[in-house]
């Protein structure tokens, strides 16, 4: 599938009963390869070989609760200081990212108040920066890079 990055050398591998695995390189283990996964690996290689983000800095899959349930965000990209700076959500790219998408990460950041937001689905990508004193979202041109988020 094509998605809306440089190609890169994704490492996957065929486990012997069949399933398909992809390294993921924030945790720094393999894990089940689907379509959404597949664009975070891709996403996440773009955010640190193009826009400067820190691997370190990042984390996958971080759980928060949400109205007492438990739900998991799919990457959080922190301050030096490990404050949330970005709040990530991927879909599939077949998945259209409509409103619906959009609630889902507000809600997220509703518990985890970062001044950034970002869903892509591998072949459209959508950013916006949180405005705490007017509790609106102005959407971005364009993905940016690490200096620019501080």
């Amino acid at each position: 599938m094509k998605l809306n990055f440089t190609d890169f050398d994704i490492k996957i591998t065929r486990e012997a009963h069949g399933s398909v695995k992809v390294y993921d390189r924030l945790p720094g283990k393999t894990v089940a390869l689907t379509p959404e996964e597949y664009v975070r690996q891709h996403f996440v290689n773009y955010l640190i070989t193009v826009k400067g983000y820190h691997q370190s800095l990042m984390a996958n899959e971080v759980s928060l609760r949400l109205n007492g349930t438990a739900r998991r965000c799919d990457t959080i990209v922190y301050t030096r200081e490990l404050r949330p700076l970005v709040v990530i959500e991927y879909k599939a790219p077949d998945i259209v990212i409509s409103q619906k998408t959009f609630d889902q990460i507000a809600r997220y950041n509703s518990v985890i108040r970062a001044p950034w937001l970002i869903v892509s689905n591998g072949i459209s990508h959508y950013c916006c920066r949180f405005l705490p004193e007017s509790a609106e979202y102005r959407f971005m041109p364009t993905i940016p890079a690490w200096d620019e988020l501080l």
